[in-house]
């Protein structure tokens, strides 16, 4: 069979400052027509690299010669299906507490809550020695920690009575913690890491840290985001849900435009934002869930997003 290898100059960035060059390399490649992008995601992931920023090429071309055996070209193992673990693992809360007065998003008015009925009346009602506690709470779905559905973007899209449980609960987590990152916007080169197999039906949570401004006014302007690039690269890859510890998955500051709302929800993804405690999951290995009510006609909707860690760990 007919091997090839690409042979470039490149320079690697990375989101938390500093770069690599790269002069006359070899890499085997899995065929000659062999993208420039594909390349790059191989050299990441044969190079063992995290935190990228960017890939460059010069002088790229593609040759026949026999593979040496370079990292990652076999794009071909099947790792969606990672051993289970016998038992369960610890669990790890990655929800904000919810409680009257919070401000989670500038202008979204915080909840109340108040009595329907108190323990004290409810003693009127029930056999001596037993007494209830009802309350009511008004708050809108984007509170704490919280799911969005596709119709929160699309008025004909899926409501959250209508998301299937699979895509929702136990979903292999793929976390990057790119917390050092000197720039806001997530770039696409930061998943070359790892395969796009490895992507695929996973909850990819980003790590960036800002949770630690929850509740403040500082966590309202500034936050990290994922660009656009960086959706489409994981709308390509098939992930089944995006969350990020952050104020939004989109960059608010920028005019109006939401790209990886727009991208994510149109592709049946769903969207969790406002994560904590992410610092706490590895890289891999984790099983993520985040369950919101199942209501009609609604687009979000607060959840208890929480990872169970590998047993042992």
């Amino acid at each position: 069979m007919t091997e090839y290898r690409a042979v470039f100059d490149a320079e690697v960035s990375f989101v938390n400052g500093g770069g690599l060059s790269a002069q006359g390399f070899r890499l085997d490649v899995p065929r000659a027509d062999v993208s420039e992008g594909e390349v790059a995601e191989l050299l990441v992931r044969h190079l063992g690299l995290a935190l990228v920023g960017g890939v460059e090429f010069a002088g790229f071309e593609v040759v026949e010669e026999a593979h040496k055996g370079s990292r990652g070209v076999d794009r071909h193992q099947d790792v969606s299906k990672p051993t289970d673990a016998s038992g369960r693992g610890p669990l790890v809360d990655l929800s904000h507490t919810i409680r009257a007065g919070l401000v989670t998003y500038p202008g979204i008015p915080a909840p109340t809550i108040r009595p329907h009925l108190t323990r004290e009346a409810s003693r009127k009602t029930y056999a001596p020695g037993t007494e209830f506690e009802i309350d009511v709470i008004d708050l809108p779905g984007n509170t704490g920690t919280y799911l969005d559905s596709p119709f929160h973007r699309y008025e004909d899209g899926g409501d959250l009575s209508t998301l299937p449980l699979e895509t929702l609960v136990g979903l292999r987590a793929e976390v990057f913690h790119l917390q050092d990152a000197s720039e806001r916007g997530i770039p696409a080169a930061v998943f070359f890491e790892r395969p796009r197999e490895a992507l695929a039906g996973a909850a990819v949570l980003l790590h960036t840290g800002w949770s630690r401004r929850f509740g403040t006014p500082a966590y309202a302007t500034g936050s990290p985001f994922l660009t656009e690039e960086g959706t489409r690269f994981l709308v390509d890859a098939g992930v089944a849900l995006v969350g990020i510890d952050a104020l939004n998955i989109d960059d608010t500051e920028s005019g109006g435009t939401r790209p990886a709302h727009t991208l994510l929800l149109e592709a049946g993804i769903h969207v969790v934002e406002h994560l904590t405690a992410l610092d706490r999951l590895p890289a891999r290995g984790a099983r993520f869930t985040a369950v919101p009510p199942r209501v009609e006609g609604f687009g979000t909707f607060p959840v208890r997003a929480f990872a169970e860690l590998p047993a042992g760990e």
